[in-house]
Order: C-alpha cells, then sequence, then structure tokens
C-alpha cells in the first residue's frame, strides 16, 4: 500500500511521565505512544511533535504526524489506539494530511495555558495539576507586566541554561491573565518558546504578583539578557500545551484554549 501521513491531536496528564521526547528510561510520552502505534499498525513508527514537552508538563492539544502503509478507518484509530494508550494519555482526533505537513516545521503559532491556584491552603485534588502560591496575587500588576512581553524581545533572561535554540529571540503575540475565584489563567501565544521559557517568565509575573517587584521590572530584565537576574523557574505542574496553529490549508481541527480548558478541566472564564 502506498505511503500516508496522519496527524494526530493528542491530549495528556505529564504528571507520571518524564517529558515528551524518547529517554533510555522509556518513560516519556512519545516511547508510549510509538510502542502502541507499531503494535496497533503492525509496523515500526517514529512519530514528530509539534512541541516537545518538558517533564510534568501536560498536553491539552499536542500534535503529532507519522508514516504509515497502514490504513484504518477514523474511528479504528480512535478506539483501537486509545485502547492500547494507559490512561493518561489520549488520541482526540486523527486526521490524513499531505506530505508537505510538518507537525514542527508547518506550525505557524503555539499556545499554553498556566493555570495558578492562589490559596492560603494546598488542595491535594489540584496536585499536579496546577501551580500553588499561597501568599495573595495582585492581578493588574501581573497584567501590566505581561504586556511588556508582547512583541519580539530577545528572551535571554528566561531561556534554560542547557537550551539549544540557535537564537534567544521569539515573538509572543498573546499573554492575558484571566482570574476565576482563586485560579489564575495565564494565556500564552507565540511563533516559538524557548526551553523553560514560559515558567521563567511565570516565575516573573508570580514575582510581580507578590509584589516583590514592580511591573517594570520585566523591562530591565528584557534589556540585561541575564537569566541570572530573574526569578526561578516556576513549577510545571499547571502548564499545559493548549494547541498549535496551521493555518486553514491544512483543516486540521481547531479548538480554542478556552473551549480545551471547559472540556478536559472543566475550567472556565
Amino acid at each position: 500500500m502506498a505511503l500516508q501521513r496522519i496527524a494526530l491531536g493528542l491530549c495528556y496528564d505529564g504528571a507520571t511521565w518524564h517529558g515528551w521526547q524518547k529517554q533510555p528510561s522509556g518513560r516519556t510520552v512519545q516511547d508510549q505512544l510509538e510502542k502502541v502505534l507499531s503494535q496497533f499498525l503492525a509496523e515500526p513508527i517514529s512519530t514528530i511533535c509539534a512541541g516537545r514537552t518538558d517533564t510534568g508538563v501536560h498536553a491539552l492539544s499536542q500534535v503529532v504526524h507519522l508514516d504509515t502503509r497502514a490504513h484504518r478507518t477514523q474511528e479504528s484509530w480512535l478506539r483501537g489506539i486509545n485502547a492500547l494508550l494507559p490512561p493518561s494519555i489520549s488520541v482526540q482526533w486523527a486526521k490524513p494530511v499531505s506530505s508537505e505537513f510538518h507537525a514542527r516545521f508547518s506550525a505557524q503559532n503555539r499556545r499554553y495555558v498556566y493555570v495558578l491556584r492562589n490559596a492560603r491552603i494546598r488542595s491535594p485534588l489540584w496536585h499536579g495539576r496546577v501551580g500553588w502560591v499561597y501568599q495573595p496575587l495582585v492581578l493588574e500588576h501581573m497584567r501590566q507586566a505581561a504586556q511588556y512581553f508582547l512583541g519580539e524581545h530577545d528572551f535571554s533572561a528566561f531561556r534554560a541554561a542547557e537550551c539549544q535554540a540557535a537564537s534567544p529571540v521569539r515573538t509572543i503575540t498573546q499573554l492575558d491573565i484571566h482570574q476565576k475565584d482563586e485560579l489564575f489563567i495565564f494565556e500564552f501565544s507565540a511563533n516559538a518558546f524557548l526551553h523553560h521559557m514560559i515558567r521563567n517568565l511565570m516565575g516573573s509575573l508570580v514575582y510581580v504578583g507578590m509584589q516583590r517587584q514592580s511591573p517594570d521590572w520585566i523591562v530591565h530584565l528584557l534589556q540585561q539578557k541575564d537569566r541570572h537576574l530573574s526569578a526561578p523557574t516556576f513549577a510545571a505542574d499547571g502548564l499545559y500545551l493548549a494547541g498549535v496553529d496551521y493555518g486553514e490549508q491544512h483543516g486540521l481541527p481547531q479548538s480554542t484554549a478556552l473551549q480545551l480548558c471547559q472540556q478536559h478541566l472543566g475550567i472556565s472564564w
């Protein structure tokens, strides 16, 4: 049979996995997915994802592609793969795409959501799924600080030491902060993100929210380009890959961050 390319939309709870990318331990989302796909399709399968998530980071809408000679019905792609996957990983949709489609390089924009719980006492029921801060946060201060991140900047002050990106320059097109009772929801959109970039942005935004720094401190950090000057990396717990934009030409399912949070987390704002 002719080789065909398939795109899959994944949702996963990253709390028990060592990130997306394959490792010798085998305890990654990619390891588990490729093992199941190879079993389901009866041939060795390799996958490419839109964005590699770190240990403890979740996905509401990760996109991967694979090439296979096997042919399956739409229902079989979903029911068959999900029957073999562990409960923490699920395929939400499957769609044939052209050979020109590439899950990583065809992506125009990536969206993440960070869910942060601000309460005096931690909740064990939210453990591993939301970040937590017990000091009171000032929403308007964080919103003011967030505006300084918009646009194209050198994000050297917010990249991990082990980041392998050729350039620290990225363009953030959206950074909105919403409050729903004790939950703060941060929406990030950019052409791409550096290693640990969102968690480092979160650390500095929380410092501002706690009034340990003023909102215009962000300007200083961007200008100095020194990771040692910014806040510590924030917890992975509340970080979710919430969508990848490919334009209309590929015809892939699209959902907003709000729709995904309502569907999978029961959170609306």
